[in-house]
Parts: C-alpha cells; sequence; structure tokens
C-alpha cells in the first residue's frame, strides 16, 4: 500500500486555489473549489478530494468546464429556484445556488433549487451541511454520467447520484447522511485502482454483467460504454435490497435533471479527458417552521444518544450515527494534516510543475 504523506490543509487548499487560477477560475471561485475538495480529504472521503485535481484541470483547460461561465437564472419563486450553470464549474455555482435556497427559506419555511448544465461538485454533505447553522435541514443531490447498472442488468443506466441530508443536534454533532445510491462511488474504484487493490465482491460487474474484481477494467469499461458497472446499493440482484439502491437513483435523475428539463441516463457520460455535464437538487427545511428548533436540537440529542448507545454485536466497539466518523477525521487530519496517497500527490506535483507552482509540503 501506498505511503501516506500529511499535508497542512491551509498549504494544500492554497496550493489547489492556485493551481485553480492558473487554469482560469477567478480567485474567489478558486478558492472555494480547494476549499471544497480538501474538505473530502479532511473528512476522510479521498475519492472525492484533491485526487481529482487533475481531472478538474484537464476540464477547465479542455474547456468542458468553463472557467468563465456566468450561471443564469431560468425560473424563480418565493419557495423555488432552476438555474442553467452555462457549464461552469460545480463547485462556486452549488455553494452559491444553496445559500440562495437558504435566504428562501428563512423567508418562507423551506425552498428547494435545481442546477442544470453544471459539473462534478464534489461532497454534496459540503452543501447539505451549509444550512445546519441556519438552524435548518440541508438537503442536497446531484446526478453524474452513467455509472450505475440496474438490478438484473450489465449496461450503465444511471449514475452513482449521490445524496445528503443534514439536520443540527445541540451538544452533539449534526447527523449528516452523505452517500451515493451505488454500493461505492466510481472515485473509490479510483482509489482501489492507485492503491493496487481488488475490489470487494458486490461492489460493480464486468461487461457480462458477473462481479468484478479488476477496478482498472471495470475503469475503462464504464469510460468506452463498453458494458459494466457500479452495483446499486444493496449489491448483486435483489436477495440484499439491490433494486432499492436502482429506484434511489433514479428518484435523484427525476429531482437533479428531469426537474430541471436536463438530460439523465446514458445520455450522462465522461469524456477520457474530464467529467460529463450532470445537474444538481438542493433543499433548505426551517426548523422553526414546524417546532421550536431548541427543542428539535435536544431531541435529535436524545435520539442520536440512543444510537450510540445501542448494545454492540460481538467483537464491534462502537455504535456511530452517519456523519460522527467523517466529523472526527476531519478534527483529527487538521490537526495533523491531510492524508495524501503516494499517487495522488505525483499528480499534485506534476501541477505544480505544469504551472510553476511550490509544492504543497509540510
Amino acid at each position: 500500500m501506498d505511503e501516506l504523506h500529511r499535508i497542512p490543509r491551509h498549504l494544500l487548499e492554497n496550493f489547489c486555489a492556485a493551481a485553480f487560477e492558473r487554469a482560469g477560475l477567478s480567485a474567489e471561485d478558486s478558492l472555494l473549489s480547494a476549499r471544497i475538495l480538501v474538505t473530502a480529504d479532511a473528512r476522510g472521503i479521498p475519492s472525492h478530494g484533491v485526487g481529482r485535481m487533475m481531472r478538474y484541470i484537464r476540464g477547465l483547460e479542455s474547456r468542458q468546464m468553463l472557467p468563465d461561465a456566468v450561471p443564469r437564472i431560468l425560473f424563480e419563486s418565493p419557495v423555488s429556484l432552476t438555474v442553467d450553470a452555462n457549464g461552469g464549474m460545480g463547485f462556486p455555482v452549488s455553494q452559491r445556488t444553496m445559500r440562495k435556497v437558504i435566504e428562501k427559506a428563512q423567508n418562507v419555511g423551506m425552498a428547494c433549487a435545481c442546477v442544470r448544465n453544471s459539473n462534478h461538485f464534489g461532497i454534496a454533505g459540503y452543501y447539505a451541511m451549509m444550512a445546519l447553522k441556519h438552524d435548518m435541514i440541508g438537503v442536497a443531490m446531484t446526478n453524474t454520467a452513467a455509472l450505475g447498472v440496474p438490478t438484473f442488468a450489465r449496461q450503465v443506466m444511471f449514475g452513482t447520484n449521490p445524496l445528503a441530508f443534514c439536520a443540527p443536534a445541540d451538544k452533539l454533532r449534526p447527523f449528516v447522511l452523505d452517500m451515493a445510491t451505488t454500493a461505492v462511488t466510481r472515485g473509490k474504484l479510483e482509489v482501489y485502482d492507485r492503491l493496487g487493490k481488488s475490489l470487494p465482491d458486490g461492489w460493480a460487474v464486468d461487461a457480462t454483467g458477473q462481479p468484478a474484481e479488476n477496478p482498472a477494467v471495470v475503469l475503462e469499461d464504464m469510460l468506452a460504454r463498453r458494458g459494466g458497472g457500479l452495483l446499486p446499493l444493496g449489491g448483486f440482484g435483489d436477495r440484499y435490497g439491490g433494486h432499492k439502491g436502482y429506484g434511489l437513483a433514479v428518484m435523484v435523475d427525476i429531482l437533479c435533471a428531469l426537474l430541471a428539463g436536463a438530460p439523465t441516463g446514458p445520455k450522462v457520460f465522461d469524456t477520457p479527458e474530464t467529467s460529463a455535464r450532470v445537474s444538481h437538487f438542493f433543499a433548505a427545511i426551517r426548523i422553526a417552521s414546524f417546532t421550536d428548533p431548541r427543542q428539535f436540537k435536544r431531541e435529535m440529542d436524545e435520539m442520536l444518544e440512543r444510537l450510540r448507545n445501542t448494545p454492540l454485536a460481538n467483537s464491534q466497539t462502537r455504535v456511530f450515527y452517519a456523519g460522527e466518523k467523517e466529523a472526527e477525521a476531519d478534527e483529527q487530519n487538521t490537526q495533523l494534516g491531510i492524508p495524501v496517497d503516494e499517487q495522488t500527490l505525483n499528480s499534485l506535483q506534476k501541477i505544480a510543475i505544469k504551472y510553476q507552482l511550490k509544492e504543497p509540503l509540510a
């Protein structure tokens, strides 16, 4: 297994921001994008972290991701918003759209927004968590390039289509559910490929629809659209609920893409250079529109504490609730430095040489 290098958070953020600026993004959008990427690594989600920097750089240079795009509002009401990102980076338009959703929810109690013609926006949880400090429940979803195989099929027909749901607590950490609707994300396969590891059973199928072990082959077959891909949440067939993950993935496509008048399913695909144009969905719910926020957060504490204190299964040491592991990882990695594997560090070094930047090392 590759050695992990620890890089101070601010150095890694500043490096990525500088690289984005060299690729054409504004200073504000560069820093915002860098923070979201590094947050993924800090929270223990390297599949969506700085390991993807080269892919974003290529997207900006090829103008699949337009650094100077100006988003356009297509539809707006007191409770809703539809935005055309006009091919811009997913990070800035997503954060600004979620801010607008929160503003609307403060006024009318709850609000939703769709963004179409955008690009990869990192971890969905980042945007959902923006609602927490406003005593709101936050929701964020995105469709992706078609990478998921329907139950009993062998051809990709929907994306990993992640969704995030966040609710604030009082003294305990918030509940932060951030999950793909496939068994794993493509980024997880990329991590296994970088580390030279075989895929566990239940993650993906090959071009014949049978369980796959080699991440490189699955990644190549998905990109070339030869068949095979990621399994829905629940795994192979319907014995362990694979059909439920399949249904959730289609639900995300409906909310993100169909509601915004955007392409879905196999019409959304990556190229060797960069990622597909995708669509997002955001929502915020003001707790005070339903109940006393202080009471809600106290009761959240009680519920989460009950979950943590559930009697343990044999040989297990702890019960977690959604977002707890990630919050603890964020605290630890911010203190010790963000962990970066050898291959990712090499890609960052190539970016440093390309743009004549100082390498992001302590």
